[in-house]
Formats: C-alpha cells, structure tokens, sequence
C-alpha cells in the first residue's frame, strides 16, 4: 500500500505556509488593536481641543474693556438712522435736525420714440466739473441711441456718472428719456451739461432739465452744519448717521448708551464655552466597572490638570478701585454638578449699579505703579494659551505623545511586516525544495518497484 501524499507531494496542507504566516501576524494584530485605542485618544482629545479653541474665539470677543462694551443706539424719529463703533463712541446723547439732504447733479434729455431704435446721430457729450474739468464721451454709429449712449457711460468707471434710460409714462408718441447723474454728492460735485453735440440724426435731443448738486444740511445740538452726503462718520466720535429724509423744525434726538443686557449676554456666551470644556472632561471621568480607559481619556492627568486649572481661574481675585474682587461676587458660580451657571440678573445689576469695576474684573486695568492688572478675561485667556501652545501647551503636549506612539506602532508593523514578507520567500522556498526532494524520493521509488517487482520502496522507507 503506498503512502498517501495528498494534492501535493509532502502531503501537507496546500495553505501551510499561509497558516504559519497567519500565525506570524497575531503580534501585527495585536498592535493595530492597540493603535485602534490611541487613535481613538486622539480623536477624543481633538474634540476637547476644539471646544478649547472656540473659547478661545470667545475671550478674544471680550479681550479689551471696549471689545466686552455694547451700545445701545435709539432714535426718536424716522429722518436718520445711526450705527456705533463700540472702539470709539461714548455714550451721550445728541439732538438733530435735518434741513437739507446732499444732492448730485444730473441732467433729463427731452423724449425720443425709440430707445433703441431711433437713431440720434454721431458726435459727444461734454460736461464739466467744478473744477474745471472737462469731460467728454463720444458716440459712434454703433451707439447712437439712447441705449447706446447710456452704455457707453455706464462702461467706464472714470467718468464719474451713471446714465439711466426711462419712459417717462407722460403718454407721449416720443416717452424715452435720458437721464444721467453724477456719483457724487456735495457743493464740490455740481457739473454743468452744456449740451449733448450730435450731428446727422434722425431727431434733435438736448438736456431738458437740470438739477444741481448740493451739500446736505442739519442742526446738530441746534448748530447748523453743511456735509457733502447724506451720511457721514465726521460729526460725531464713533458714530455714523445716515440721513433719511429733511423734515425742517423736527428735532430728532438720538440717544447712546451702554446695552449691559449685551454684555451680559456675551459673559454668559462665554461661560456657556467654558461649560462645554467641562461637560467633555465630566463625560470622560464619568466612569465605571465596563470602562475602557485604554480608549477614553477617563482620569487622564491631562485633564485633571486643565479642569484644576479652570476652577481656580474663576476664583481667582483681581484687584480693582473697589478693592479685591472675583468673578463670582458678580453672579458667576460652579454648581453642584460641577458646571458653572451665570446669574444674569445678579450680573447685569452690577453693570448697571458701577460699570467700571465690573469692567476692571472682567478685562482688569492699567496702574501707574502696577501696570496691566489682569482681570478674568486676561486669565482664562493665558489658561487657554497655555495649553494650546506649541511646544509645551499641556493639550498639544498630549496630542504629540499620542502622534509619537502612534509613530512608534506604525513603525513596528512595519519591521513585522518585513519580517514576515522575509519569512514567506524563506518557507516558500524551503517548502518548495521539499516538494521536489519528495518528488524525487517518490520517484525513484516507483523505479526501484518496477525493478523489484515488489512493494513500494517509498512505503518501506517507512
């Protein structure tokens, strides 16, 4: 009987090398596994440095006494509007009439029946400016019609004007009209409209009517003032009004003040930022007996160090001309849950009771002797930068220990990896070498049988 060798002449497996391979790699597995959990880490840690990075967003918002202050701005009537930079106004308020709304000068050519079509001739349109200038656009064949002359000047900036073809609905045969108008305001942008110089055409147009330029006119606190719009950042520091409509002997009154509701609300953006970076490590230690600490941050001193770090921002004093103050003598609290709560009321009250030491807690002051004292702001925000920095931020310190193992892995798979590619061509070839010895065994054997007329030498052998 002879010896089975299955589909191959060893008679082992057709996959033996695979499964001494498959074997090889449970180390590789195992480090993947591991670096699975890291990367999770990571991905954990991103999330916190996120929420880090729009706190940051929000103390920049309140990083100066004039980036935390808000204005409220009201108007008593409807012939202006008005808007603030917070950087330069100052509460105040202020009495204005409008006299007079700044014009430009344009000009209304006489009515053609076509604008499109009627053919105006050939030649240019001059105008002059104050200073003496003279303008001039030519027209052409190909331009010569109402249409064609207001493209012409609405195609080059340099001209200063802007040009509008209208039916003037007066039921005319002969409604399309010309209308053009300077883009400045002001006494300093009146233009004269001599005429339109065109020749060879099929009817005769020339400027009709006429309006000239004029500066805008109001009363501010009852003084008469001229300005060349009808808007305008000159009369008062931080301010720009916007000049609706004349209503001569209404007195509108326009009033700025601080909007401490606004500032609130901004105090209370912030800690909402703030709860967010506590909410994550609150999450994360958040653990029990089914914990996987190997994937979370769960008791990471990384976060222990930045939640330590927080509480004793906001208990920290801060020296002001009422003497040594804290954010939560303002209304600022952490609660029983370990998350921090605004008193709104309690805070908007102290703005409204002495805005300045509240704005010297919040964004602290200068001191002659002293020089900058930090207030809340001014503390939050080195905590923040602190552990963001590059290098030795204890954020990005965490993140780059996390990337160097992760490095350290990736490396390792790597020399596996070659190890086992080396170790495949080695078995393959040693497998191989095998499978002919056999071969060769097996068939000398089946000489020496049919020589010997007997049993199998192979079997034999034994």
């Amino acid at each position: 009987m002879g010896i089975a060798f299955g589909s191959i002449n060893s008679g082992l497996p057709k996959n033996i090398v695979q499964q001494i391979l498959e074997a090889e790699k449970i180390p590789i597995q195992k480090m993947e596994a591991r670096k699975g959990k890291i990367e999770n880490k990571k991905t954990l840690l991103a999330d916190l440095m996120k929420r880090v990075e729009n706190l940051r967003g929000t103390i920049f918002a309140n990083k100066s006494q004039r980036s935390f202050r808000e204005f409220s701005v009201n108007v008593s009537g409807d012939g202006i509007a008005a808007n603030v930079d917070k950087n330069v106004a100052e509460p105040g308020t202020y009495q204005i009439e409008v006299l007079q709304l700044a014009q430009k000068s344009s000009a209304i050519s006489n009515g053609v029946e076509d604008k499109d079509e009627t053919y105006i001739g050939v030649g240019y349109l001059q105008y002059e400016l104050p200073d003496g200038t003279t303008k001039e656009i030519y027209v052409d064949e190909d331009n010569s019609s109402l249409s064609g002359i207001a493209k012409l000047i609405n195609g080059q900036d340099s001209n200063g004007m802007r040009a509008n073809v209208v039916n003037s609905g007066d039921g005319s045969d002969e409604p399309w009209k010309l209308i053009i108008t300077l883009q400045e305001t002001g006494d300093e942008a009146k233009a004269t409209f001599p005429n339109l110089y065109l020749v060879d055409g099929e009817v005769d147009i020339w400027f009709d009517n006429e309006r000239a330029a004029q500066d805008a006119k109001i009363k501010l606190d009852g003084f008469e003032l001229e300005i060349p719009g009808n808007k305008t950042s000159d009369l008062i520091p931080g301010v720009t009004i916007d000049l609706k409509k004349a209503q001569v002997g209404d007195e509108i009154t326009l009033d700025i003040k601080e909007d401490t509701a606004a500032m609130t609300t901004k105090i209370d953006d912030l800690v909402t930022n703030i709860n967010e970076v506590i909410s994550f490590i609150k999450e994360q230690n958040a653990m029990d007996e089914t914990t996987d600490t190997s994937r979370t941050l769960g008791g990471d001193i990384t976060l222990q160090t930045l939640e330590s770090r927080l509480r004793s921002t906001v208990f920290m004093g801060v020296k002001t001309d009422a003497g040594s103050k804290r954010i939560g003598d303002l209304g600022l609290t952490f609660q029983r849950d370990g998350m921090l709560k605004l008193d709104k009321d309690k805070f908007q009250a102290a703005l409204d009771d002495n805005l300045e030491v509240v704005s010297q807690v919040v964004n602290g002051q200068y001191s002659i002797k002293d020089g900058k004292i930090n207030g809340f702001i001014d503390n939050l925000d080195k905590l923040v930068s602190d552990a963001l920095k590059k290098p030795g931020g204890i954020l990005s310190s965490r993140k780059d220990g996390l990337d160097t193992q992760i490095r350290q892995i990736d490396r390792r798979i790597e020399s596996k990896e070659r190890q086992i590619k080396r170790k495949e061509e080695h078995l393959k070839q040693k497998f191989a070498r095998l499978e002919e010895t056999i071969s060769k065994i097996k068939t000398q054997g089946s000489g020496l049988a049919g020589l010997g007329g007997g049993g199998n030498p192979v079997q034999q052998l034994g």
